[in-house]
């Protein structure tokens, strides 16, 4: 059995080799997602390219991701300070679409929520992520991304 995948210059990947990739894919989100929350830039950057572009509303057009990536970060930590709480990221909904060259291209649903000390959490924003993942040296890393915001669309 396989499994077509739309836009993969007609390439198939067996069902079980696709999820493997799917799982690599997810535990990428899981850990990065994890070093944000954490305000971790010097390890976040690492899950990037050296040449990674990074496209936030917040940014007038791409950016490298080492000249955006850490006042994202500096950002994320203010409104952590501002909310009273603990800052979190969720990533879901994630489809992965595996590419004929071998990189991923992926779009997930990310929620950044605070959870302030001893009340409910509450979800501050809600994201897309677009990304293109290649590996490289064996580890996944993104060399684009590309962030949306339900709120200002």
């Amino acid at each position: 059995m396989t499994v077509e995948l739309a836009g993969t210059a007609e390439r198939t990947l067996p069902s079980q080799k696709f999820a493997a990739l799917y799982a690599e894919a997810q535990r990428f989100y899981t850990h990065q997602m994890q070093l944000l929350d954490a305000h971790d830039t010097e390890r976040l950057a690492g899950t990037f390219t050296e040449d990674a572009l990074l496209e936030l509303p917040s940014l007038p057009g791409p950016v490298p991701v080492r000249a955006g990536l850490t006042g994202y970060v500096r950002a994320g930590a203010a409104r952590q300070r501002r909310a009273g709480g603990r800052l979190n990221h969720w990533v879901g909904m994630l489809d992965v679409q595996a590419r004929a060259d071998g990189a991923l291209h992926t779009r997930c649903s990310a929620l950044a929520y605070v959870t302030p000390g001893g009340g409910s959490s509450r979800v501050l924003y809600v994201c897309v992520m677009a990304d293109v993942l290649v590996r490289t040296g064996g580890t996944w890393r993104i060399a684009h991304r590309r962030v949306t915001r339900d709120d200002l669309a």
